[in-house]
């Protein structure tokens, strides 16, 4: 017999020996100095007593030694087991039944009552466990938690989690004695799961693996990680050899915490592969997008180059008036080809985060002439409205000029021509920051579409004009650009009825009459 067995009975042995003394005590001085003519009623309170704290054996122990001791001490004749008056006998044995009864009721409320309790402990725990893994970030981050938890609730003196596809791989995820060495003992106990609702139980086995150690006063319990078809680990535990085997409650938990940990693993695994292949879908659409805009792009201007090349070959019979318009389509189509390749290597260094700012102190004026004078043959089929600050700003300017030409430039692909185009500099009251303003008055941007227009290839539908609808990459260059040197920019209805794009940029803390009366 095992030490927790010898521990119980030498409880039951206790507590039935003090409550039937105590009982043979009251009944003695009731019969004696009372003078209650039968008071082995009383014994049924050392019964009741014995049955709430040791369970029914106790109880029938108790019931039995009740029996005994009354015949013995106070049946005629005394210090007997035999009996002189057959009424003693009806009191006697009626005594004896009504003690059984009366202990396996008890017993029996005893026994509700404590696995009434076990199945709370058991919810709370279970619950416990369901929220840490419901609520995680990251499955292996509440293993720990889960792990403390198993140790409490199971009376294990160690318990561990590792993970891996077989016995081989496995590795220690998380574990209650941190830094120590989980030398399993060869023979250890394997939670067999059994088919319906018949309940797991633990199978003895043979770990012929040369890691295992000789068992001590510990034994090992292992529950495997399972779920979704596939093995992601194991649940482990040590046990002290005197304790056996876990009981029921403890067997439940561990394997509901082995379950519930395997559905989130699994989760996990589905969740991975799922924005894997999301990445690859968005990857492919970017690329076929892209492919498809660049290449549509990319075939006007070079049908028009080469057309405009074929009219200066020699031999060609053209007035010098329509040579130089050859030219100029020649130069404005390259111009066109030069952006585009740089908004695309602009775009892929943003993507990659390699964008990064030179930042130096400029008037904000001087900046955006120099852009407009650079745009102006683009321009001058329609009106430009231009008011201008002479105040200092702190930007990357190839950066500005580069923004500010892809935002001119999608004004100019998407309106008519003698559209008004309107630029404005303003301050924000109470903001570090200077507000650069392109609007047009032009049909505008539908509501739906504002928040869109800074992403990638988003072009808004049924506003395509000509042949050149766009590649939907200058304004998402735009905010790349903006927010790498410091500054921000949106999209709204302009006050000329047609779209705004402000530019706000980092004032300068650098005063404007020191700029003037800076060198050079």
């Amino acid at each position: 017999m095992r030490q927790i067995d010898r521990h119980r009975v030498g409880i039951l042995v206790s507590v039935t020996a003090l409550s039937l003394a105590g009982a043979t005590i009251a009944v003695g001085l009731l019969e004696t100095y009372v003078a209650v003519p039968n008071a082995s009623i009383v014994y049924l309170a050392a019964v009741v007593a014995t049955a709430i704290v040791s369970g029914l054996p106790g109880a029938i122990v108790a019931a039995v030694g009740s029996f005994l001791l009354y015949d013995f001490f106070f049946t005629e004749p005394h210090y007997t087991l035999t009996i002189k008056d057959p009424g003693e006998w009806l009191s006697v044995i009626l005594l004896l039944f009504v003690g059984i009864v009366v202990g396996q009721l008890a017993a029996l409320q005893r026994s509700r009552t404590e696995i009434a309790r076990a199945r709370e402990r058991e919810a709370r725990t279970l619950f416990q466990i369901s929220r840490e893994l419901v609520t995680r970030d990251s499955t292996f981050a509440v293993l720990p938690t889960v792990v403390e938890t198993l140790r409490a609730e199971t009376d294990m003196t160690r318990v561990w989690i590792s993970l891996g596809a077989d016995d081989a791989s496995e590795r220690i995820a998380a574990d209650t004695e941190l830094g120590a060495r989980a030398a399993v003992p060869a023979l250890q106990f394997v939670l067999r799961r059994m088919p319906g609702d018949e309940p797991a139980h633990w199978v003895r086995v043979h770990q012929p693996s040369g890691r295992a150690r000789p068992g001590g006063r510990v034994e090992a319990f292992r529950v495997r990680i399972v779920a979704g078809g596939g093995t992601f680990g194991s649940i482990w535990a040590f046990r002290d050899r005197a304790r056996g085997e876990p009981d029921r409650t403890a067997t439940r938990l561990m394997a509901a915490a082995a379950d519930q940990i395997g559905q989130a693993l699994a989760h996990d695994r589905l969740a991975a592969e799922s924005q894997a292949a999301e990445i690859a879908r968005q990857s492919d659409e970017l690329k076929s997008a892209l492919l498809q805009s660049v290449s549509h792009d990319l075939r006007t201007p070079l049908a028009t180059i080469r057309a405009a090349a074929g009219t200066l070959r020699p031999g060609a019979s053209l007035s010098p008036e329509d040579q130089r318009e050859s030219a100029d389509a020649i130069d404005r189509e390259v111009e066109y080809l030069n952006r585009l390749v740089t908004n695309l290597l602009d775009l892929s260094r943003i993507e990659a985060g390699a964008l990064r700012a030179e930042r130096d102190v400029f008037e904000l004026d001087d900046l955006v002439e120099q852009t407009l004078e650079r745009l102006r043959p683009r321009l001058a089929d329609r009106p430009v409205e231009v008011t201008l600050l002479d105040l200092p700003v702190e930007i990357d300017p190839i950066f500005l000029d580069s923004a500010l030409t892809n935002v001119i430039d999608n004004a100019i692909k998407h309106t008519p021509s003698h559209t008004l185009v309107r630029i404005t500099v303003g301050e924000l009251p109470g903001e570090p920051f200077l507000r650069l303003t392109v609007e047009d008055a032009g049909e505008g941007v539908p509501l739906e579409s504002i928040s869109k227009l800074f992403e990638k290839f988003y072009r808004v539908p049924g506003r395509q004009r000509g042949s050149r609808s766009g590649t939907g990459i200058g304004l998402a260059v735009v905010r790349g650009l903006m927010e790498a040197t410091g500054g921000r920019v949106r999209a709204r209805k302009g006050d000329l009825g047609g779209l705004a794009v402000d530019l706000d940029l980092p004032m300068a803390a650098v005063p404007v009459d020191l700029l003037a009366r800076a060198p050079g």
